[in-house]
């Protein structure tokens, strides 16, 4: 399968866009809340982050960086896909245009928290207690709304990296790698929303751990290296 100028170009914003996107996204997801979020304890969480509610909100901006990178990959993965098997391809970049809609939900659940922590008059209604369970209820929402992004992301992941299995364009083992990597997170999330016990069972590092190593390899992979020519 010969590779065209346009595929070499979006190959170039896959790489950058799959590198681009780790840095925002590892500061928001586990800098920011690492050190805002206490597990079971509202109070804390509350103060930590009327305390820092600067970083609060860079995490925010963040994560919004990271969705709209997001779109971008997609369409890149798609151009270069979509002579595979366009079918498959353009369902791949459905998918993923679900998971990035559901991920941006989980924005509106961190700006409800700064609201309800606001200390704005209107609130002056509420005990402090209960403000502080509400808002620690919208940092749940946000990990619940994550998991269910993380299904699409598994699905739309798991079939683009069927599709770079198939074209050769990169090192099938490679491939093979993001496929058992990306269904292994999409798979977890979909198990959380049914048994959710499972998440204080299961680390990050086991789900996410694999699917990070992946997108930073073919993150250096796509952007210093050409795509092969597939027989």
């Amino acid at each position: 399968m010969m590779i065209d100028e346009s595929q070499g170009k979006a190959a170039k914003v896959i790489g950058f866009t799959y590198l681009f996107a780790l840095v925002p996204a590892i500061f928001a997801e586990f800098y920011v809340r690492g050190h805002l979020v206490v597990f079971n304890n509202a109070a804390q969480t509350a103060l930590n982050i009327i305390g820092n509610d600067r970083l609060f909100r860079l995490g925010i901006a963040s994560n919004l960086v990271v969705f709209a990178v997001d779109v971008a990959l997609i369409t890149a993965l798609y151009v270069v896909l979509k002579p595979v098997n366009m079918r498959l391809a353009l369902l791949a970049a459905g998918w993923g245009l679900i998971e990035t809609t559901i991920l941006v939900i989980v924005t509106l659940d961190d700006l409800d928290v700064l609201r309800i922590l606001s200390g704005a008059d209107y609130l002056q209604a509420f005990e402090v207690s209960r403000l502080q369970a509400l808002a620690r209820l919208s940092i749940g929402a946000h990990d619940a709304t994550y998991n269910v992004g993380l299904v699409f992301a598994g699905l739309r992941s798991t079939t683009f990296c069927y599709l770079w299995f198939r074209s050769g364009f990169i090192p099938r083992i490679l491939a093979g790698w993001g496929i058992v990597a990306s269904f292994l997170m999409g798979a977890c999330a979909f198990l959380f929303i049914i048994f959710p016990e499972l998440s204080k069972v299961i680390p990050v590092g086991i789900y996410g751990g694999p699917i990070f190593i992946f997108e930073l390899t073919m993150g250096f992979w796509l952007l210093f290296m050409k795509l092969r020519t597939s027989d």
